[in-house]
């Protein structure tokens, strides 16, 4: 095809993108036949390596070709795009997972899609003229074709400050920031590929490496990871416009030219995606999710129309004043269900699902969508949309490859182990998301241990909300065999998986985490109405604490007060997202805890005293936690 020549020299496999004229950008045709021929390659004992390279001085490989996006997406045919992001993600997976060295010589720009074929190879090379950026956030997208893998494992805050500023590195900030290997001037690049092709070793490329400049990033990684450590772009953007320094103003100038739901979500992901159970799959999954909504719910087609099509350089960005609502967020990243980015190796697994309440239910369901085979069970008659209901729970685990249990309690935890165990399958995980004492996690983990089973104690954080949108966090104990082969799981039903440690270090976590969230609560509370008989606006109170020392998730994500902050609870006439009673369970677990490992908590204490008397004798059963505003609100000093 004209576009790209793809030949087999010496022991080489060569691939030579050759549209200069269009900086060599890539279009799905392109992304197929590069997919076609390294699956060739990968079973010819005649390729030892494969090169990829491009014509023209300018650029290696300028981006993806988005004409055709625009084209179908403004006539409301969103399917091409799927398609192409989705099989170009897959080939980027390929590159990155190939068994074979992979060498690419990076001259020019090397930018978006370019990224993507050009940066997960084995010997990536720059040259004196390279530039290495992802201006994605510009045209209404996220970094993608797997940079945010890149991006999370940058230095210190690099990621966020390339990924929604789309700042051009050079040859030795590239290989500082992870996106190269090697500095090796152009002019010795042809002699290179020579050797390469009657070689077939890619370990020559080691000597004829050199020493690249010295990287601007590296000396302002410091500066960076000060103005760009914020959990949010909203933090972001209140210390950058607060910061006197030169590079405050630069970011800020680059950033006022993108999209703010892009920036938003392009911190999220990175922070999502940062630990030790970072895969590209999971970056590529997790991409996937904004760029299959891009057209139909994002910024993409309005950034197109502005910087491409009608070059106006002026869109109208959705929450074009910056301040994105984290909602919007959540949705851009929820999981997609049945449409979720695969790849060919990924099969379904055989899931028992015990337990399916309110939380349960629609993380069931959700592993259900993702094409799980999942097999549920309730003491109640519940019905969840793609699940295959049993009449036990013995049922549901029997041959179950992972069974995932949800309960009130330690109690019914250890009866439900002693129902199960016998019927799963040696080699079986047994994951238990229940918030219980540690003392029950342990016992059912040494109980399935006795049993040749893996278990898991993996408490969540994100209430039902969070079940439903996918967006759960788990801390998680267990060995790591154990939570390697949940980890998958945990990717489906929530954002954020951490390893805590062994058996009941989940629930260690998540007790200690939910301590602090009613002793914050209770405080966040006293404070609102301390303002009010203070004469203090509420709305003046929020704007200064929740930019200030004062900040905390309760202020700034679930604000008790009516019509403050972002939409909470506090707007629904307190109707529960995470009910007052429940706290007081945790709470009361956090306490347990500590009298038996002897440690002094008396603010832990308190809370726990306090909750009790709301739950039990002021009305709060059935509220949410943060109905204590309105319980301090009557209340006086005596």
């Amino acid at each position: 095809m004209p576009d790209i020549d793809i030949r087999v020299t010496g022991r080489a496999g060569r691939i030579t993108l050759t549209r200069p004229k269009a900086l060599n950008a890539m279009t799905y045709d392109m992304c197929m036949a590069i997919d076609a021929a390294l699956r060739n390659w990968r079973e010819d004992d005649a390729v030892d390596l494969v090169i990829m390279d491009a014509e023209g001085d300018k650029a290696f490989c300028a981006g993806g070709d988005i004409a055709d996006l625009y084209a179908t997406g403004i006539k409301g045919d969103f399917e091409y795009g799927r398609i192409f992001w989705r099989d170009e993600y897959r080939l980027n997976a390929l590159i990155f997972e190939y068994p074979k060295p992979v060498v690419s010589f990076l001259q020019g720009f090397t930018m978006g899609g370019g990224v993507g074929i050009g940066c997960h190879g084995s010997h990536r090379i720059v040259g004196e003229t390279s530039k290495i950026a992802l201006p994605e956030c510009s045209i209404g997208l996220i970094p993608d074709v797997g940079s945010t893998l890149m991006l999370a494992l940058a230095p210190g805050r690099l990621g966020e400050y390339l990924g929604t500023t789309g700042h051009r590195m050079g040859p030795s900030d590239a290989i500082f920031a992870g996106f190269a290997d090697h500095y090796i001037p152009i002019a010795d690049w042809a002699a290179l590929i020579e050797m390469l092709e009657a070689s077939g070793n890619a370990k020559i490329i080691e000597k004829h490496a050199t020493t690249p400049p010295e990287s601007t990033l590296e000396q302002q990684q410091t500066v960076i990871d000060a103005l760009f450590a914020g959990e949010s772009l909203g933090d972001i953007l209140n210390t950058l416009t607060r910061s006197d320094d030169a590079m405050a103003n630069e970011a800020l100038t680059l950033m006022g030219r993108n999209s703010p739901l892009s920036m938003a979500c392009t911190v999220e992901a990175l922070h999502r995606l940062r630990g030790p159970s970072l895969t590209l799959r999971k970056a590529l999954e997790l991409e996937y999710r904004y760029t299959y909504r891009a057209m139909e719910h994002g910024d993409f087609l309005e950034g197109i129309r502005a910087q491409i099509i009608e070059k106006d350089r002026n869109p109208r960005w959705l929450h074009a004043d910056q301040a994105v609502p984290a909602v919007a967020v959540s949705k851009m990243l929820q999981p997609l269900g049945k449409n979720t980015l695969t790849f060919e190796e990924t099969t379904g697994m055989k899931i028992g699902f015990i337990g399916l309440g309110n939380m349960g239910n629609p993380m069931a369901a959700n592993l259900a969508k993702a094409g799980h085979e999942v097999t549920g069970f309730d003491m109640a008659d519940v019905s969840v949309a793609g699940l295959t209901m049993a009449g036990s729970g013995a049922e549901a685990a029997a041959n179950a490859d992972i069974v995932i249990t949800m309960l009130p309690n330690g109690k019914i935890l250890r009866a439900v182990g002693d129902e199960i165990i016998p019927t799963m399958q040696p080699g079986a995980v047994w994951v238990d998301c229940s918030t219980v004492d540690v003392d029950s996690a342990r016992a059912v983990a040494d109980q399935a241990k006795e049993a040749g089973i893996l278990a898991v104690d993996a408490p969540v954080s994100g209430g039902i909300g969070g079940a439903a949108a996918g967006t759960l966090t788990f801390m998680a104990g267990g060995s790591d065999t154990a939570f390697a082969k949940a980890a998958p799981l945990f990717d489906i039903m929530g954002q954020k998986a951490v390893h805590c440690g062994d058996s009941g270090a989940g629930q260690a976590a998540k007790i200690c985490n939910n301590m602090i969230l009613g002793v914050t609560m209770i405080a966040t509370c006293e404070a609102f109405a301390l303002a009010d008989k203070l004469g203090l606006d509420r709305q003046k109170m929020f704007d200064v604490v929740s930019t200030s020392s004062g900040y905390s998730w309760t202020m700034n994500a679930y604000c008790p007060a009516p019509g403050v902050g972002p939409e909470s609870p506090a707007d629904n006439n307190y109707q529960p997202g995470f009910a007052a009673e429940l706290m007081l369970k945790d709470l009361r677990l956090s306490q347990q805890a500590a009298e038996s490992s002897d440690a002094d908590t008396p603010m832990g204490q308190a809370a726990t005293a306090l909750y009790e008397q709301f739950v039990e004798s002021e009305g709060g059963l059935g509220m949410d936690f943060s109905a204590m505003l309105p319980r301090f609100e009557k209340r006086g000093r005596g």
